[in-house]
């Protein structure tokens, strides 16, 4: 089958999935669309959709590979297609390689752990199944940075269940590379308090019309040594329980993993921690070992 271009419809995918991700590395591509070929069949897929002008790359000197992005004519693929709902942001070399790249990636990381676990249990999350920066307004008059709360990233994951029972499980997700101190952290994390509470102009809760429930969040940490990275989780939960923006009748669910961890075990292992319950190790969905 074929996706108009002379190309695989597994190449269309993957081209819509660099443009909903800004930039994902080959090892990435490989585990979400090409999990049972080689490194290298991938490098030749790759370099294949970079000659035909849908991929472009740039090489980091302090990192392993190369990281793609999408071209203009690679972005209104992915659109024709129908895969993405809006127009992708277009980068450049320098900027597909600047600052905020390992953020990103990591986040894709995360996700990436998820979508392999929907792929042994037979669930449904794909590539196109988690979203970067999602902007929630906090209030319908305030403008600015503390009008809003922007999420790393939210996914929806569809657990299968007997027959045809589903269920849709949202999630918001906060990547900590351990570069903001942990009080900003445990700050920039309460603020999901403020939207829980926040009500439109009839009395509605704003975020209603997005999710069907309110979604929990799980905060990835990753960038530093081990020990340091579960200290800084024992110190933002210890800050955390005690906020005033989540004692104030708020039922937000708050969770710590550390990013090896999850790529290790999966986020179906105990490999969380709640902030209501931080003695006990529990999965994602909140399930003590």
């Amino acid at each position: 089958m074929s996706s108009g271009r002379g190309l695989p419809v597994a190449t269309a995918e993957i081209v819509a999935s660099v443009a909903a991700h800004r930039t994902l590395t080959t090892a990435q591509l490989q585990v979400m669309h090409l999990p049972g070929r080689s490194r290298r069949w991938t490098q030749r897929v790759l370099a294949r959709l970079a000659r035909v002008g849908l991929l472009s790359r740039v090489g980091m000197p302090d990192f392993p590979g190369w990281l793609w992005f999408v071209t203009e004519a690679g972005a209104r693929l992915a659109q024709d297609a129908g895969a993405l709902p809006d127009p992708p942001r277009l980068l450049t070399a320098a900027q597909a390689a600047g600052q905020l790249h390992r953020h990103t990636l990591a986040v894709s990381d995360a996700a990436i752990c998820w979508l392999s676990a929907a792929r042994e249990r037979g669930d449904e999350f794909g590539p196109l199944s988690w979203r970067h920066e999602v902007y929630h307004p906090l209030s319908r008059a305030r403008r600015g940075p503390r009008g809003r709360l922007v999420a790393d990233a939210v996914f929806a994951y569809v657990l299968a269940g007997e027959g045809r029972d589903i269920s849709i499980a949202p999630r918001f997700i906060e990547l900590d590379r351990a570069t903001l101190g942990i009080d900003r952290l445990a700050a920039e994390l309460a603020r999901y308090g403020d939207l829980r509470r926040a009500k439109g102009e009839g009395g509605e809760p704003i975020w209603r019309p997005l999710y069907p429930v309110f979604p929990p969040v799980h905060c990835i940490l990753t960038g530093a040594p081990r020990q340091a990275l579960e200290r800084r989780r024992v110190a933002a939960i210890g800050l955390l329980r005690s906020h005033p923006r989540l004692c104030r009748g708020t039922d937000v669910s708050i969770s710590f993993a550390l990013l090896d961890d999850l790529t290790a075990a999966g986020p179906f292992a105990p490999v969380f921690r709640d902030l209501r319950e931080p003695g006990t190790n529990v999965d994602w969905l909140g399930q003590a070992e």
